[in-house]
């Protein structure tokens, strides 16, 4: 599989040929993606007809939209039967691809469709890579309704835990960064506050953007929902969040997903503008996307509009984030609902 090889060494993959050819082939796969080798015309045809089938790390086994064509969920088979799940979205002003870093997720978060149907494996840095050259090509050729012909910006927030994968992401930061040229500042990671990780990260050259998924603003609600806090709690997460702003100088992100009679009072409020406050950071609220193994249900639009007074009241800016190809399934937590296993 092309994408599995690094772009340092696809010459290796054309022994009989000359050195230049893999120079051609590195700028279509990471500098010109194209759904197939089709229009790689610069290269001889029996060699486009060799790589084809290699092109892509895994197949499409289902592909959906939703809100008129600009929103866009694939589900990817890999030849050994995992399944990965993309979610691209277009904007008038710009394109989102969501992508994963795993096939399932190990956290068990108890609001996330991914967690709830368990832990699969790693995905390597070239099939995270492989999800944005494709997207990007499906981009290029006019496959969504809405938003400029190219993938603008990059989120870690699809399936996985990225910061648990660190050496495969990493890879995949370096390759979408220095090989396929897209802006570091257009990446944001997500992470549920996996500390290490993001101290790691904060050490890296990349000025990519950190989200942390806090959904809680106390140790012991925040354990009920997201196991990971008795590894790494409140106070841990809060310092790995500091030291990324201190590093970097760019604001962090706090991610709240909004559940009804859980999180959305106004205690819960209160602490988290403390919080954001001291990191000064922005706010992104989303409303709950139901799953099938969660009884928990959004809160009302009543109690979001209140819980953002709040926080604003308290200097934090909050933004609640638009719900994108929720009949899809392809919402914040909803990957993997449909597909299984």
């Amino acid at each position: 599989m092309l994408y599995l090889t690094a772009p340092e060494e696809l010459g290796q993959l054309l022994p009989e040929h000359p050195g230049y050819r893999a120079i051609q082939l590195r700028e279509w796969l990471y500098e010109h993606p194209t759904l197939s080798t089709e229009s790689w015309t610069n290269l001889p045809k029996n060699l486009r007809e060799i790589l084809d089938p290699q092109l892509w790390p895994f197949t499409v086994e289902i592909e959906q939209s939703a809100d008129q064509g600009s929103t866009v969920k694939w589900l990817f088979r890999t030849p050994d039967g995992i399944s990965v799940e993309s979610v691209l979205m277009g904007y008038p002003d710009r394109v989102t691809l969501c992508v994963s870093s795993q096939a399932g997720c190990a956290m068990a978060c108890t609001f996330c469709a991914t967690g709830q149907f368990g832990f699969d494996r790693h995905l390597e840095a070239g099939e995270i890579v492989a999800q944005v050259a494709y997207a990007e090509a499906f981009t290029r050729a006019g496959g969504l309704s809405k938003g400029p012909k190219r993938v603008s910006n990059i989120v870690f927030m699809g399936m996985g835990e990225p910061l648990a994968n660190y050496r495969r992401v990493r890879e995949s930061l370096r390759l979408m960064i220095e090989v396929m040229g897209i802006s570091a500042r257009s990446i944001t990671v997500s992470t549920v506050g996996h500390a290490p990780g993001m101290r790691q990260l904060a050490d890296e050259p990349w000025q990519v953007g950190l989200a942390v998924s806090l959904h809680a603003a106390d140790d012991e609600l925040r354990s009920s929902l997201i196991p990971l806090n008795d590894r790494y709690p409140l106070a841990e997460v809060e310092n790995a969040a500091r030291e990324y702003f201190e590093k970097k100088g760019r604001r962090v992100s706090i991610e709240w997903t909004m559940m009804d009679g859980v999180n959305d009072g106004e205690e819960q409020a209160e602490r988290l503008a403390t919080i954001a406050r001291r990191l000064r950071a922005h706010v992104n609220l989303i409303a709950l996307n139901p799953t099938p193994l969660s009884e928990d249900r959004p809160s009302n639009r009543r109690t979001i509009d209140r819980f953002i007074e709040i926080l604003e009241s308290r200097g934090v800016t909050a933004t609640l984030r638009e719900t994108r190809g929720q009949e899809i399934d392809a919402a914040c937590g909803q990957l993997r609902v449909r597909a299984g296993r």
